[in-house]
């Protein structure tokens, strides 16, 4: 196994600069492989097409951990059911997969790695179909749109209803959304924000940039209550462990407060002996759209802290600086639980934050969206 992911992770130095050679390469073999594969995909492609290649070259980084890599993958597998992907298109994709890195690598490219992804992918695609196959839910549920908050031009929170279906999720994971209305066929992922209920009903924190379309600019500027999205099965592993003892480290940025705020509603439910320290970042004071809400909760629970921090606003009565730093100044954190949740740079300065405090790595969960 260390060869063998040695192998991928080298012959993966090759191409990982040239992304987008990769990608236009591999969509034009798969397309003249198969024509019929286009209408699984957006019309439009760019920044929405990968998703597919890219869940292919995540599985092949964690293959040296069998448990991560057997149970990534059958969620993937589960996930990707909402694409309506068989095994003949799973073997069509692997054809062109292994064209498009051998064209991008070029010369540096040889057997020992060729093989490597072959068996690699076979692996991949046996444990996807064996996840998609023992889900009995359906490839996607439909969503009723309830409620549609705004928090300033560029963010809202809102919650839909799940029709016609249980939606079983645990705290802390995150699904796919369609928005069929204005874009159909393209989807993205975003943290559940409340703790499993008994009602289908599903809370989530939505941020676009000023200016930006697809799936969250459609969320945030152009859903309305009574809307219909398409929600897909969740996944990720950023969950509670409800037999561990030691004290919780949450740390979110921006909008990666959804799933922190996930984790504390289910800690409402039983914690009485877990301390829970919550780590609340933002640029500006206006961005921190949830802090009442965390107060509130604050309030409600003797064993759980907020700590808010801005770091772009020397007006804001509180800490100041990236709240990978701010963090810092409250550790050390050796012996705690720790939950990462917001953008990939946040995400990384925080990982390394902690590694430098010495945390074991274990104890540390995350999910992130971007490349860390």
């Amino acid at each position: 196994m260390d060869n063998f992911a040695r192998l991928l992770k080298e012959s993966w130095t090759l191409v990982e600069e040239d992304r987008e050679r990769l990608s236009g390469h591999f969509y034009a073999r798969l397309f003249l492989l198969d024509p019929d594969l286009r209408k699984l995909f957006p019309v439009q492609m760019t920044g929405q097409g990968d998703r597919i290649l890219d869940a292919i070259v995540t599985a092949t980084q964690v293959v040296d951990d069998p448990e991560s890599f057997g149970e990534y993958l059958r969620s993937l597998g589960r996930d990707h059911r909402k694409y309506h992907v068989d095994a003949a298109h799973y073997e069509t994709m692997g054809v062109a997969l292994l064209d498009a890195l051998r064209s991008t690598a070029g010369d540096g490219w040889n057997l020992e790695y060729d093989q490597a992804w072959r068996d690699a992918y076979a692996a991949i695609i046996e444990k996807m179909l064996g996840g998609a196959a023992a889900d009995e839910n359906p490839p996607f549920w439909h969503a009723e749109v309830l409620t549609h908050e705004r928090h300033g031009p560029d963010t809202a929170v809102l919650t839909v209803r799940a029709l016609q279906y249980p939606l079983a999720w645990k705290a802390g994971q995150y699904v796919s959304i369609e928005v069929p209305r204005h874009l159909p066929r393209v989807w993205r992922t975003y943290s559940v924000a409340n703790a499993p209920n008994d009602d289908n009903v599903l809370e989530f924190h939505i941020r676009t940039p000023a200016g930006a379309g697809w799936v969250s600019g459609a969320l945030v500027r152009r859903t309305r209550p009574g809307d219909l999205l398409r929600v897909a099965a969740p996944m990720g592993s950023m969950t509670l462990d409800r037999e561990s003892t030691r004290d919780i480290l949450c740390v979110a940025g921006g909008v990666g407060l959804a799933p922190v705020k996930a984790l504390v509603e289910e800690l409402a439910g039983w914690n009485r002996t877990r301390w829970v320290h919550v780590f609340y970042g933002a640029r500006h004071a206006d961005d921190l759209y949830g802090l009442a809400g965390l107060e509130e909760l604050v309030a409600a629970h003797p064993w759980l802290s907020v700590t808010p921090a801005c770091s772009d606003d020397p007006d804001f009565d509180g800490e100041q600086g990236d709240i990978s730093e701010v963090v810092t100044r409250y550790g050390p954190w050796t012996t705690h639980d720790c939950y990462v949740s917001g953008s990939a740079p946040m995400v990384r300065a925080t990982l390394r934050a902690l590694a430098e405090d010495e945390v074991p790595p274990p104890n540390i969960r995350y999910d992130t969206f971007g490349n860390l």
